[in-house]
């Protein structure tokens, strides 16, 4: 009987900073930049790493797929983030609701995975450089790529599948600026434990393994590079390593910050540790993706030079 007369949420109201009006003008300015950069920073990766024959080795295949990858993600986002600052139209139908978590799930996972592939080529490359040309050829790149993208495809269709197919009742305000799966699941009107596993598995799978694969991976480069005569070959090797090693931090660090910090409430305030998630959330969703081709145009040399490549001769042509 009660199930006869709730009724079913069509749609979700998305909060975000609506309780600080002053701050969502500020964060409409900021967001809207950062997505220019966004675009344009990993637009231009992407065409370097086409363009640029100087940039045709695995490593900068995998580049190329994390940029086209931040671009997708941001874009699935941002616009409707900055819709509802700046319109205050923050209801995002069910549908659409589905369609971003389904997008931010997907990524996300995909973004994991590639992160543990370019570890796994870094740890080839220098730590079996003459076997590199073998283990890391053109077609086992883009197999590992492709594997990447279809099982962060696959996990975000399982996990979005679960949770949208739960029956939503009575309150429909999410307190978050984007339909992210933890704050949707707050407010089903039914058993969550089986979506609770789920997501269990599917962190160990796509977080926990490829962040095994990133230390073991640097273990070994750390010793290997430890072994090394030359002075000279040392520094190569970090700084070909510490532009990856930079995002992986900002990347995993943020999401454990988000995830894995306990939710004590005694602080901050139940509203201003909700806030404070959203924000860390937006870091995680604009100023990441922001931060990765500028950390790979500064700390690379072959990057760096593409790029200066690209801009002297797009001059030249005008």
């Amino acid at each position: 009987m009660d199930k006869v007369n709730q009724t079913f949420v069509r749609e979700f109201i998305l909060l975000g900073l609506s309780g600080y009006p002053k701050l969502e003008i500020i964060f409409f300015a900021l967001i809207l930049v950062m997505y220019v950069v966004i675009l344009i920073g990993n637009g231009v990766l992407i065409i370097a790493s086409i363009l640029d024959s100087r940039l045709h080795m695995p490593m900068y295949f995998f580049l190329g797929n994390l940029s086209f990858l931040d671009i997708c993600y941001t874009t699935s986002s941002i616009p409707s983030t900055l819709v509802s600052l700046i319109s205050k139209k923050r209801n995002i139908s069910f549908s659409g609701c589905a369609v971003q978590m389904f997008f931010g799930f997907a990524m996300g996972s995909t973004e994991c995975l590639l992160l543990g592939m370019m570890a796994f080529d870094q740890y080839v490359a220098i730590c079996n450089p003459l076997r590199y040309p073998i283990i890391m050829s053109k077609m086992v790149c883009v197999l590992m790529a492709s594997v990447s993208w279809l099982s962060g495809g696959i996990n975000s269709i399982v996990q979005t599948s679960l949770a949208m197919r739960l029956p939503f009742c009575g309150n429909n305000i999410i307190n978050h600026f984007l339909c992210e799966i933890l704050a949707v699941l707050k407010l089903a009107c039914a058993d969550i434990s089986l979506n609770i596993v789920t997501l269990a598995v599917s962190n160990t799978a796509f977080l926990v393994l490829p962040l095994l694969v990133v230390f073991f991976s640097y273990m070994f480069i750390l010793y290997t590079i430890l072994q090394m005569n030359s002075a000279t070959g040392r520094r190569k090797a970090f700084s070909t390593c510490s532009a990856h090693l930079t995002v992986v931090i900002i990347f995993y660090g943020t999401i454990f910050f988000m995830y894995a910090k306990p939710k004590s409430q005694g602080l901050l305030g139940k509203d201003n540790l909700q806030a404070t998630e959203g924000l860390v959330s937006m870091f995680y969703g604009v100023v990441t993706p922001m931060l990765n081709p500028i950390i790979y145009s500064l700390r690379n040399k072959d990057v760096k030079a593409a790029i200066k490549y690209l801009l002297s001769r797009k001059a030249i042509n005008q």
